[in-house]
């Protein structure tokens, strides 16, 4: 299978099991699919599982349209699909005959995931990173919205509940590092400078050595926090990112590497605090290759 995401299913392809999906709903999967590899990405840790399951998705739409209710709408149709795909993987997609044994991150990241309690990720991102309302993540998820909320909040505190790290913050907006500042700090965790640039970024990095980083793209001076990540990259190593950025079009391309974790401006105090327990948690990242 392709690690690349498939196309969204034709109105004029063959029904299979289910009836035909409309040209608008079709339209509307093609927008949502971005969001669709970045919850997956999420999920997983990582973009190849995460495209992947993406992909893996698109199949079983095409070979089954009932898969998608016209009625909940193109999105939540959309993740409760994948989330069908998820749940009777077992969570672990069968993976290529030559694809080499998880290590590193994804090992650390795998082993982590089977500490929570089952399901409160899915309901968590779904709720935070992807703000589906909780009557829609009971949905996704076939279960009830109470419980749906108890797994978020389940979730939100088994992940808190780790060790505090250090965070670097690349932001050139003072308003919104303080911000983000002030929330990494509430948590727990130790914020080691703020770098509006990308010069800035790469000798706060390499002095005080963060455990995290969350970036913004588009820096004061024009340069590029995805830049300015790689460089850090190359000399940290594998630390996890958390982009926060008003341009989240320009990384949910499918054509290139792209983040685990990505908030979308305006963000709220919820969507930094779930991204930053995540990325610490699993210790996951992936090396960007791309220009701000």
């Amino acid at each position: 299978m392709s690690d690349t995401p498939a196309s969204a299913p034709s109105s004029s392809a063959p029904a299979g099991d289910g009836a035909a999906i409309d040209q608008s709903m079709a339209s509307e999967i093609v927008t949502c699919l971005p969001y669709l590899r970045r919850y997956a990405r999420a999920l997983t840790g990582n973009q190849t599982s995460g495209d992947r399951y993406a992909a893996a998705t698109m199949e079983a739409i095409l070979a089954d349209r009932s898969m998608l209710d016209s009625e909940l709408g193109a999105k939540v149709s959309l993740f409760r699909a994948f989330q069908s795909v998820w749940s009777s993987s077992g969570s672990k997609l069968s993976e290529p005959e030559n694809a080499a044994a998880p290590a590193g991150a994804e090992a650390r990241a795998q082993a982590r995931m089977a500490r929570l309690t089952p399901r409160s990720r899915e309901a968590l991102l779904l709720r935070v990173i992807e703000e589906f309302r909780s009557e829609e993540v009971a949905l996704i998820m076939r279960t009830t919205p109470p419980e749906a909320d108890a797994l978020v909040q389940a979730a939100m505190r088994e992940m808190e509940a780790e060790v505090p790290g250090k965070v670097m913050i690349i932001e050139d907006e003072p308003l919104i590092a303080m911000d983000i500042r002030n929330i990494v700090q509430d948590m727990g965790h130790t914020v080691t400078g703020i770098a509006p640039t990308r010069r800035e970024a790469i000798r706060l990095g390499e002095e005080l050595r963060p455990d995290l980083i969350l970036a913004d793209i588009q820096l004061a001076d024009n340069s590029s926090g995805v830049d300015a990540v790689n460089d850090l990259l190359g000399v940290l190593g594998d630390v996890p990112v958390v982009f926060i950025t008003a341009f989240p079009d320009r990384l949910l391309t499918g054509e290139r590497p792209e983040p685990a974790f990505l908030i979308t401006k305006p963000f709220t105090q919820e969507q930094v605090r779930s991204a930053v327990s995540q990325a610490i948690f699993f210790s996951s990242t992936e090396t960007m290759a791309a220009s701000g």
